[in-house]
């Protein structure tokens, strides 16, 4: 075989060991895509999850009547953590203890207070946050290989990003006159479709790439105990900071409502949406929501029987560094501005798994062809070799 046959030979097996590379590359652009709207999947066919109306005119509760309700409903229930989800048609999610030391999470109708539903341990949106952000390996100790399995395939993401630029000339062309030839073969559909889908996601490949990378950083300083992170270690309350009662009865606590109030005074535009109430009689009272950025939460550690703020997690607290990171995950989601932002991100997932598809279509495609033609020229080469041979040996034979 000629060293250029050679060459062509080896560039097709490299071609081919690519095939599971982006096969895989396609499945996690599939699964990212089912992640971002798994919770509403999920509310579509579990009314449990449900915030139902009674009337049009019905005001939601505060976060006391809530407590209040679910202790009318089960005294035996410990409440842990309340949370209010962006979009008002989900119901809240509360944390309870049992009297058994059991954890579970329920679904609480947040106009009326009523239990409708215990929230299972893994569900489809657990299911496939899971399958795509580290293939269900388990994480025994520190980030499992999974993870750093699909946060690695952001690197050619990137660079496929990157040389397409490059390779198309003038992109920009494509913006204002799109090209998408319906009647001119399969291949050449694909091959347009890639192109403009290509174009038209630009922006979204570069946001999903550059913060895979980080959720691939991410995992290498947490597994190496390295941290970027500013935010203090809030010590619990002292035995003296605790009041006592006369009769030895829990001493009282402020009201949630309230406490959320003096949240809002120390951080303007704050929106509770997760309360962790206290453990024990010396843990604080804890309130985190989002104010005007809305890819990043701030916090209040409040006394729980004074309502004094004993510390603060603001925009404003962040090192430059974290106050990208942080907005990293997100970005990555799209769970950050209510389910249009997750429309949005969802339909751009969708036209990032096809270009996939399409790549993998045309190049597959491509590559098998130039396979069997590679094939056809070898076995012509050998007959055409092979033919002198045949004629020498009755010469031969005479001598």
């Amino acid at each position: 075989m000629s060293k250029k046959s050679r060459s062509k030979l080896w560039f097709l097996v490299h071609s081919w060991l690519a095939l599971p590379i982006w096969f895989f590359v396609l499945i996690v652009c599939v699964t990212g895509t089912l992640a971002v709207v798994s919770q509403e999947i999920v509310w579509l066919v579990n009314p449990q999850m449900r915030a139902t109306q009674p009337s049009d005119d019905a005001p939601l509760l505060g976060y006391d009547q809530v407590i209040a309700a679910i202790k009318t409903a089960e005294p035996q229930l410990l409440v842990e953590r309340i949370s209010r989800p962006d979009e008002s048609h989900f119901a809240l999610e509360v944390n309870v203890s049992q009297p058994d030391g059991r954890s579970v999470t329920v679904y609480v109708n947040p106009y009326t207070g009523v239990i409708q539903g215990t929230a299972p341990d893994f569900n489809f949106r657990a299911f496939t946050r899971a399958l795509h952000g580290w293939w269900l390996v388990p994480f025994t100790n520190g980030y499992s290989w999974g993870w750093y399995l699909v946060s690695f395939l952001a690197l050619p993401m990137l660079a496929s990003l990157v040389t397409g630029l490059v390779v198309y000339k003038r992109f920009w062309k494509g913006f204002f006159s799109p090209t998408l030839r319906l009647r001119h073969g399969a291949r050449i559909f694909w091959g347009d479709f890639h192109r403009l889908s290509g174009i038209w996601s630009i922006w979204f490949i570069a946001v999903i790439s550059v913060t895979a990378v980080w959720f691939l950083i991410e995992a290498i300083l947490s597994d190496n105990h390295i941290s970027i992170s500013s935010e203090p270690i809030i010590a619990a309350m002292s035995r003296e900071g605790v009041p006592l009662s006369a009769d030895g009865s829990p001493p009282p606590r402020v009201s949630l409502d309230h406490a959320i109030e003096i949240a809002q005074q120390r951080i303007p535009g704050f929106e509770a949406s997760t309360i962790n109430l206290p453990g024990n009689a010396y843990s604080h009272l804890d309130i985190r929501g989002r104010g005007w950025y809305p890819l990043m939460f701030q916090s209040a550690t409040l006394n729980p029987y004074s309502g004094e703020v004993a510390a603060s997690r603001l925009l404003s607290d962040r090192t430059s560094l974290e106050f990208v990171t942080e907005s990293m995950r997100p970005l990555h989601t799209g769970d950050f501005g209510g389910l249009w932002i997750k429309l949005i991100w969802f339909f751009f997932g969708l036209v990032l798994s096809m270009m996939v598809l399409s790549g993998l279509l045309i190049w597959t495609k491509r590559t098998a062809l130039a396979t069997a033609n590679a094939l056809k020229r070898e076995n012509k080469k050998q007959r055409v070799q092979a033919q002198p041979a045949l004629h020498r040996e009755p010469s031969e034979a005479n001598l």
